[in-house]
């Protein structure tokens, strides 16, 4: 496959594989949806502004198989998702519809993830960034919801915990990844980290939603208020992120990369800039060896932020830097001095306080 706009690509000693195909492009939701093919197209230009074409592996992602598939979702909605798209397409739920291509989109997507850890385990690359559509991590075990039809990072992960990896999620998307969580919240093997706006759709992802039974405590949610800047999420990282992450000890990073918590989207209420998820990138990286760090393309509806911010972060993948934006480090509710109590670092310490208990002496 040749990905629009990019040059042709050679193997370099820091290498990022770059999953994408035609079939992702040819889902359509609906006119003016915003979750739109222009989408992948911000994302390739974003690519090759950041100039790291050279560092680009790029590779078109099988399909995922039902077993595969069977580890996430309920089969019986795997068929009727390929069933409406197989009669012309349709409409989900208020936020999600498909069409006759989008079964083909969904499963390739789903199959990304998993096609980049093979590649990944036979040394092709450092890292992987899936520039996919449709999204994924809202869809839940038997149903499509707010754009996402199948949960390509959660079949990913189900895959690699299936052969005794231990697996951090990080979710940056604006919006809780709620069908991430849902899938591993009672599975000790998966650490599943939130960032998000809170409250905001879909509803979930407050404080005290930290996994069940053999999964307590595995589940991080960090809700921040709208307003937050870059700075809150760097703050989250340091003093939450990285010290859980370090006591699970992962194998495998899989992160659920949506660029719409960038201060341009017009969906969300949050005040990142594209080199606040380079520096969130560059650091959540380091929580895993090299060839173990996957990236997956879910929201992010300003083209031209989704394009500065996926150039970032690759760049950051390849190990050089691209910093099309300045970092954020006044939101809305003032700076991060300002609202140490009451804002968007007291979310972060009360996370940080509740997650505390879990940790070994």
């Amino acid at each position: 496959m040749t990905v629009t706009g990019l040059r042709a690509a050679r193997f370099v000693v820091v290498s990022v594989l770059l999953g994408s195909h035609e079939a992702f492009v040819e889902h359509d939701p609906g006119t003016e949806h915003p979750e739109s093919p222009a989408r992948l197209l911000a994302v390739f230009r974003g690519i090759e502004d950041a100039d790291v074409a050279d560092a680009v592996v790029q590779f078109a992602p099988r399909r995922a198989t039902r077993e595969e598939l069977g580890r996430v979702h309920d089969i019986g909605y795997v068929s009727r998702l390929e069933e409406t798209c197989l009669v012309g397409g349709g409409t989900l739920d208020p936020d999600t519809a498909v069409s006759p291509t989008s079964y083909e989109a969904a499963i390739r997507s789903a199959g990304a993830g998993l096609d980049a850890a093979e590649r990944l385990d036979r040394g092709e690359a450092d890292a992987a960034f899936l520039a996919l559509r449709p999204p994924g991590h809202h869809a839940t075990e038997g149903g499509a919801m707010g754009f996402c039809l199948l949960n390509n990072i959660a079949v990913t992960a189900a895959g690699l915990v299936a052969r005794g990896e231990r697996v951090l999620v990080v979710d940056w998307d604006a919006h809780h990844g709620n069908g991430t969580q849902a899938a591993f919240y009672e599975t000790p093997e998966v650490l599943f980290v939130s960032l998000h706006q809170y409250p905001f759709h879909p509803g979930t992802g407050s404080l005290d939603e930290i996994g069940d039974g053999a999964g307590e405590g595995a589940t991080v949610n960090v809700p921040f208020p709208a307003g937050t800047a870059g700075d809150a999420y760097r703050l989250a990282v340091e003093e939450l992120v990285v010290p859980v992450a370090e006591e699970f000890s992962p194998t495998w990073l899989l992160v659920s990369a949506g660029f719409d918590a960038h201060r341009a989207d017009p969906l969300t209420d949050l005040g990142l800039s594209a080199t606040d998820f380079a520096d969130l990138t560059d650091r959540v990286a380091r929580l895993v060896l090299p060839g173990r760090r996957i990236f997956f393309l879910e929201g992010g509806y300003d083209l031209d932020a989704l394009a500065a911010s996926a150039g970032a972060t690759v760049a950051a993948l390849a190990g050089t830097s691209y910093r099309p934006e300045p970092v954020t480090t006044v939101g809305r509710l003032g700076t991060l001095g300002s609202v140490r109590s009451g804002g968007p670092a007291a979310v972060v310490d009360a996370a940080r306080s509740l997650h505390e208990r879990y940790q070994r002496a």
